[in-house]
């Protein structure tokens, strides 16, 4: 992998199976506060596949007791923005340039999101900056997709000091 944050998950898959959840969340957490005020929980890291889950619990519900769309929302950024950044060199820093979301029915349960980066993209990555779409598939308990996001990522090079 690629960059700090791919060796430093890398160290972590040496470990035993039954710690990865735990200890991913707590990396990406560490970096995202808002994703930990909200237990976004990191259930596995591939180099192009990231799967994450939020629960439906009382501080991430909305007025009518669903996952909030803000939280959701959330749930997709931290998705792509991990398979993204997992694939970006360190000397390059990476931007959420725009969100589209489109909230399909009423969500039910807790949401799971599972975001990949194609062979493609990720040699598109070694380009000095440049932008793309990355996909996320948002699942809820009923095993349906409540809602449809493309979050596009830009990356620029980090200015020298």
């Amino acid at each position: 992998m690629a960059n700090r944050f791919g060796r430093a998950v890398a160290l972590i898959k040496k470990l035993p199976i039954a710690t990865h959840s735990f200890l991913l969340t707590k990396l990406f957490c560490s970096q995202v506060k808002y994703a930990n005020t909200s237990k976004v929980t990191l259930v596995d890291i591939q180099q192009k596949e990231v799967k994450l889950v939020i629960a439906n619990r009382k501080k991430v519900q909305n007025h009518i007791g669903g996952v909030h769309a803000i939280a959701a929302a959330l749930l997709a950024e931290s998705a792509t923005g991990i398979v993204f950044g997992l694939n970006l060199s360190d000397s390059h820093l990476p931007l959420l340039k725009s969100m589209t979301i489109h909230y399909q029915r009423r969500m039910q349960g807790a949401l799971t999101a599972v975001a990949k980066i194609s062979d493609e993209q990720i040699t598109q990555l070694s380009q000095e900056k440049g932008s793309m779409d990355i996909a996320v598939t948002i699942t809820d308990e009923s095993g349906q997709q409540p809602i449809e996001c493309i979050m596009t990522w830009a990356w620029v090079e980090k200015r020298k000091k």
